[in-house]
């Protein structure tokens, strides 16, 4: 038999930039950013922003106008769109479409850039239409929330909802850059605030002891929405999962996906919500089901599972309805089996071997799913003393 046969691989580069008032014309972090990249044409920037952000921020556009007046050498899209957030805007293909539309009217192509401005839902919408633009026009995320400036927004993902499934439709393309700006934060409901900090819990419970012992040190003080200790928070789970992804399997091309600890039953249960349960408090409920499986199980001390719900409750619920598991047709379980689709067939689900380590596994004891669903609805019915 005679083939051909090719290899290549392709280096990626991307930075965070974490700073605040990034609009300020005195702020060149953002212009110095377009400007170091060599081009022997105008630079050009299309910007979407989060209907959200808009209106917590009356100013936004006018400060964008603003900046990019003083900075002359970039040449700024007039006409800067507004469009719906939350996930919503992932279940809406005229949304999409709209992106695309607007690639195509304003003559944005692979040397300009498409900037989204919003949480994690709307930068994974505008980033997929950047993506399959021209196969891919520069993409830069500025999140405005706790969940897209430590997790999502800094990853390599995109993609929106389709067919009633989460991320059914999207891509791996590594954003230009990403700009952090810590006043977004401010203007964030308490929800939406505490929601990014499961994330936290996550990263630092498969990889890191010695962060998840700094979130119960300073439990309190983020729970009073301490600006100074978020910024660790973020910055701290922010650099664990750059490092994971340089690390390991960026674009997931095997059957395992550890930074999804929890994942397998968050995203069930917001679909199975209409996503009225944020993503965050999603995940919040699903590593209190994965942790206590991981402990009835026998991986884990009942201590350390005390110590994982009691941070946990500081912030979120960790039952509901939707993810109680009764018997084996609780409508969540339907997670296992998307997740297993989504992964090439094999089921593979992170638990927990110890605070800081987590461990694969490819089977899931229905017996014990249900006696950990029980349990974790048991816990949040009892008082209890949470000393952190």
């Amino acid at each position: 038999m005679e083939y051909l046969e090719q290899s290549f691989s392709v280096k990626f580069d991307y930075k965070v930039f974490f700073t605040t008032s990034l609009f300020k014309p005195e702020n060149f972090t953002l212009a110095n950013f377009i400007l170091s990249v060599p081009a022997k044409i105008r630079r050009k920037i299309l910007f979407v922003i989060d209907e959200g952000v808009a209106l917590a921020h009356p100013d936004l556009t006018a400060s964008i106008k603003e900046y990019f007046k003083v900075y002359q050498e970039v040449q700024l899209v007039e006409d800067i769109l507004i469009i719906p957030g939350g996930e919503a805007a992932k279940n809406d293909p005229a949304l999409f479409e709209k992106l695309i539309a607007a690639v195509d009217t304003y003559g944005i192509d692979r040397h300009s850039y498409i900037a989204a401005i919003g949480g994690g839902a709307v930068l994974d919408l505008v980033g997929y239409a950047a993506a399959v633009s021209h196969r891919g026009v520069k993409h830069i995320r500025i999140p405005t929330t706790v969940l897209s400036q430590n997790d999502s927004g800094i990853g390599v993902k995109n993609g929106i909802n389709f067919k009633g499934k989460k991320n059914f439709t999207g891509t791996f393309a590594p954003p230009a850059a990403v700009f952090n700006d810590d006043e977004f934060l401010l203007s964030l409901t308490d929800r939406d605030y505490y929601a990014g900090i499961s994330e936290a819990v996550k990263v630092a419970l498969i990889k890191d002891e010695s962060f998840f012992e700094w979130l119960e040190t300073h439990a309190s003080s983020l729970a009073e929405r301490n600006s100074k200790q978020m910024n660790v928070l973020i910055k701290r789970c922010a650099a664990l999962h750059l490092a994971h992804i340089s690390s390991a399997d960026p674009f997931e091309m095997g059957s395992s996906r550890p930074l999804d600890f929890g994942h397998w039953a968050a995203h069930k249960i917001e679909q199975l919500s209409n996503f009225s349960i944020l993503h965050g408090e999603a995940v919040a409920m699903g590593i209190a089901l994965d942790s206590t499986y991981s402990y009835l199980n026998g991986l884990i001390t009942g201590d350390k599972l005390q110590r994982i719900l009691n941070l946990l409750q500081v912030f979120f619920e960790l039952t509901h309805p939707l993810i109680q598991i009764q018997d084996l047709n609780a409508p969540v379980l339907k997670g296992l089996a998307e997740f297993q689709e989504h992964l090439g067939g094999e089921l593979t689900i992170t638990l927990l071997s110890d605070i800081g380590k987590g461990q694969e596994v490819h089977q899931i004891d229905s017996g014990l799913l249900i006696a950990a669903s029980n349990y974790v609805t048991e816990f949040t019915r009892q008082p209890h003393s949470i000393s952190l």
